[in-house]
């Protein structure tokens, strides 16, 4: 089935779920009408459906392989990739300095969306690279910033991010890679990196590498990492291509999915790097592009998950099996209730998790334009909820897609699985969803719940001001946010962190499970009769009582998860 933009869908959240009005009306953003976001949707919607669809079977079936040192890439990337950079995709969010569109980060999001959906190995090539310009530019020195943005915003180099070791996945503190200053202003980084995403490629000009590593005087842990920008060839003053740095692409990981995308190894010895922000700064400026990333890697689950859905609608809508059990069916399997269920869930929670991410993008351009403290901790507080849910409803969503398929969901020509297999590794990486919600319930509850708070002040407001139109659907909302605000204030009392850890998890997917009844509701509002009121009363009443289950686990603490010794599990 051929990839449909989801266009209007955005457009819908724009205007009356997420307030994307309240980005526009600022002075950062006053270009950004609807006018032209509209055309922008359209424009990457057109990119996406004709260029990078047809791309994404081509990179399952033909991988990405190493070559006599020589990353290959999947037949029709480099045309692909083209087609992205030549039409601005790369650098939507970019500062104009350096030849960005400089538009919100809510459009950026939508559009990274749409590329995950069409292609989700290609996409994750662009996103590192607005994640590293997003670094570069709050970090690292003007001269740097003159050489490399320009390069990178256009798309002619590409970035990367290296702090994977063998021995440091999510203990990053324990890096092993070292940095020794060469006296001249560069430094020679010695050291091994894994899980490089786009490690290396033969469709653009260089590859940048932001790396961690630790000075001789870096203490340890992170405090004492510092981060450096590395060039595979190091450019001249004038950003033309000088020598080949002391870097290599020591292997390509064989993995599930995302073949399309190469998984390096990267050896570094005594390469040429330059340091990136303050000394033993390092883990501050990466931090700002892996939650740029974060926010990303979010839109890629529910990007992988409106890839799978649209495919297993279309299949739905043409196998014919058994006997309709309503009157003036199509004949197909949509007819029956198990399958238009599994549908339901699929669209519902679509819609949940694209609010969620979206609104997230909001409080972020909002934290841009105005520099207050209350946007910049709302965002904070929906980071790791959009990166969590947004790839748990991916993982989720496309595991639904294959059982709609049946037996042929589990072949691999109709593609069905491709997406579950795509998909899976966006739970795990930029942090994984079990860091994320560690971090929701420790470092986003620090200030005793107030960013939570306010959200579901708000969430209040909207199921009273609901109750005499939808009654029925504005008292669950209201009961669930009551519930919410309840294991909030339970949680900020806990001293022993792990008994915040233990439930940390279920505590972060009753959240989202909140967050999408109040868009719902909203969406709802908007007419009360229509579809969007539809899918808000199946996910109100269907989906939105899982909090209470998943609140429920969140408040039992960490004393049962240790009732069975080591022993008795092995038994």
């Amino acid at each position: 089935m051929p990839y449909r933009a989801p266009v209007d869908d955005y457009q819908f959240l724009f205007e009356h779920i997420v307030g994307l009005s309240k980005v526009t009306e600022t002075d950062r953003f006053a270009e950004a009408t609807p006018d032209m976001t509209a055309a922008i949707l359209t424009e990457a919607g057109r990119m996406c459906e004709d260029v990078l669809a047809p791309l994404q079977r081509p990179g399952d079936l033909h991988p990405a392989h190493l070559e006599n040192g020589i990353v290959r890439t999947s037949p029709g990337y480099a045309e692909g990739y083209k087609a992205i950079a030549d039409g601005g995709w790369v650098s939507i969010s970019a500062s104009p300095e350096y030849g960005g569109m400089g538009l919100p980060m809510t459009v950026t999001t939508a559009v990274n969306e749409m590329m995950s959906a069409a292609c989700l190995s290609l996409q994750l090539n662009p996103l590192m690279t607005q994640g590293q310009i997003e670094a570069l530019d709050h970090h690292a020195s003007d001269e740097i910033k003159a050489l490399y943005l320009p390069k990178l915003v256009s798309g002619e180099w590409s970035g990367t991010m290296n702090l994977t070791e063998s021995q440091a996945g999510s203990d990053v503190g324990a890096l092993r890679t070292k940095a020794e200053d060469n006296g001249d202003g560069t430094y020679a980084i010695t050291g091994q990196k894994i899980f490089i995403s786009w490690g290396d490629n033969d469709f653009t000009e260089n590859v940048c590498h932001l790396v961690l590593a630790r000075l001789p005087d870096g203490a340890l842990g992170t405090k004492g990492i510092s981060l450096f920008l590395v060039p595979k060839i190091i450019p001249n003053a004038d950003g033309t291509l000088g020598e080949h740095n002391s870097l290599k692409v020591v292997s390509l990981e064989h993995k599930v999915g995302l073949h399309g995308s190469p998984t390096a190894v990267m050896q570094y010895d005594g390469a040429t790097g330059w340091l990136v922000g303050e000394p033993q700064g390092g883990m501050r400026a990466m931090f700002t592009m892996m939650n740029n990333a974060r926010l990303g890697v979010g839109g890629q689950g529910i990007g992988a998950a409106e890839g799978a859905y649209q495919q297993a609608l279309n299949y739905a809508l043409e196998r014919k099996q058994g006997r309709s059990m309503i009157e003036g069916g199509t004949g197909t399997i949509v007819d029956h209730a198990d399958v238009r269920r599994m549908l339901l869930t699929m669209k519902a929670d679509i819609f949940a998790a694209r609010a969620i991410a979206l609104s997230c993008a909001v409080a972020i351009d909002m934290q841009t334009a105005e520099q207050g403290s209350e946007w910049a901790a709302r965002a904070a507080l929906l980071t790791p909820i959009a990166k969590a849910f947004g790839t748990m409803t991916g993982s989720t969503v496309a595991d639904m897609g294959v059982q709609v398929h049946g037996g042929m969901g589990y072949i691999e020509e109709t593609g069905a699985a491709q997406f579950a297999r795509d998909v899976r590794v966006t739970e795990i990486y930029e942090g994984a969803n079990g860091i994320q919600a560690m971090d929701l319930v420790a470092r986003k509850m620090m200030d005793g719940g107030a960013a939570a708070f306010a959200l579901l002040d708000e969430i209040d407001a909207a199921a009273n001001a609901a109750q005499d139109s939808l009654p029925d659907l504005a008292t669950p909302v209201a009961d669930a946010a009551r519930a919410l605000r309840e294991t909030v204030e339970w949680l900020v009392t806990q001293e022993d962190m792990n008994d915040r850890f233990a439930g940390a998890v279920p505590f972060l997917r009753g959240f989202a499970r909140v967050l999408g009844g109040y868009f719902h509701l909203t969406a709802a509002q908007t007419d009360p009769d229509g579809a969007h009121a539809k899918l808000a009363h199946f996910y109100i009443t269907r989906m939105l009582p899982e909090y209470t289950g998943a609140l429920a686990h969140a408040r039992a603490g960490a004393a049962g998860l240790y009732a069975l010794t080591v022993d008795d599990l092995s038994r």
